[in-house]
C-alpha cells in the first residue's frame, strides 16, 4: 500500500464524498488548484480515482470548457481508510494532546 499525503487525502476524501471535478475540489478543501491538480493525476496513476470528459456538447450548451469528472475506486476507497486512520493516530500523538 503506497501512503499518500495529508492533501493529497484531502482531495481523495472530496471525491469520495462525490465533489467530481477539479474546481469544486479545490473549493471543498480550500487547496489550490495548482495542489489539486497534481493531487488528482498522482491518484488516478495509483488506480484511486479513474476519470471520463463530459461532452462537448453538454459543455458548449453550458457556455463553459469541458469538465473531467472523477470517481474514487475501490482501491482508492481501501486507501482513504488507511490515510484517515494514519492521520488520526498522528493527532492523537501530537504534542499538547491528552492521551486517555
Amino acid at each position: 500500500m503506497r501512503y499518500i499525503t495529508f492533501p493529497t487525502t484531502l482531495v481523495l476524501q472530496a471525491v469520495s464524498d462525490g465533489t467530481r471535478y477539479g474546481f469544486d475540489i479545490a473549493d471543498r478543501t480550500g487547496l489550490q488548484t495548482g495542489t489539486v491538480y497534481p493531487a488528482l493525476r498522482r491518484l488516478e496513476t495509483l488506480g484511486f480515482v479513474r476519470s471520463n470528459w463530459e461532452s462537448e456538447k453538454v459543455a458548449r450548451r453550458d457556455g463553459r470548457p469541458a469538465r473531467r469528472y472523477y470517481e474514487i475506486t475501490r482501491t482508492g476507497a481501501d486507501a482513504l481508510a488507511v490515510a484517515v486512520k494514519r492521520f488520526e493516530n498522528l493527532a492523537r500523538l501530537s504534542p499538547g494532546r491528552r492521551h486517555a
